[in-house]
């Protein structure tokens, strides 16, 4: 499986300590994504979980969504879910903004529901966006090194 971008060395060496099937799905459907929206850029963050956001600018208030990988398992996330149409119910949480889809195999986001859902918070974050960002396709760590 080749990225459509290579994955950030920061990344990939926290990626190591996760199981293989999470690594894989999250390969998969980073590349959905970024087929989706090319021009996206991705935030990498070392948090309570290991996380690639994808942002219209190279700010975190104008992502779309996130994958958060966590010990055994994925989500994609959409940062402004409550904010967004999904008439197939396909978001689940309880946080004020954020709502995530459970991801354990890739029928679970390579349809046509997800595939609308994830165009629906590109269209939202350009919509919502204050200002156009200046950086475009670029993949930026925020993990500090160890």
């Amino acid at each position: 499986m080749t990225p459509s971008r290579p994955i950030h060395p920061d990344f990939r060496r926290l990626l190591a300590y996760k199981d293989q099937h999470v690594v894989d799905l999250f390969q998969d459907l980073r590349n959905f994504i970024l087929e989706l929206y090319p021009d996206s850029n991705e935030l990498l963050y070392h948090t309570h979980a290991l996380t690639a956001v994808f942002s219209i600018s190279d700010k975190l208030s104008d992502a779309f969504c996130m994958l958060p990988i966590y010990s055994k398992h994925l989500n994609l996330g959409f940062n402004k879910g409550t904010l967004l149409k999904d008439p197939h119910q396909l978001l689940t949480g309880t946080g004020q903004l954020i709502r995530h889809i459970d991801v354990k195999k890739p029928g679970d986001y390579r349809n046509a529901r997800v595939k609308a859902l994830l165009q629906e918070a590109i269209d939202f974050a350009i919509r919502d966006m204050e200002k156009p960002g200046k950086s475009v396709g670029l993949t930026i760590s925020k993990i500090r090194k160890k």
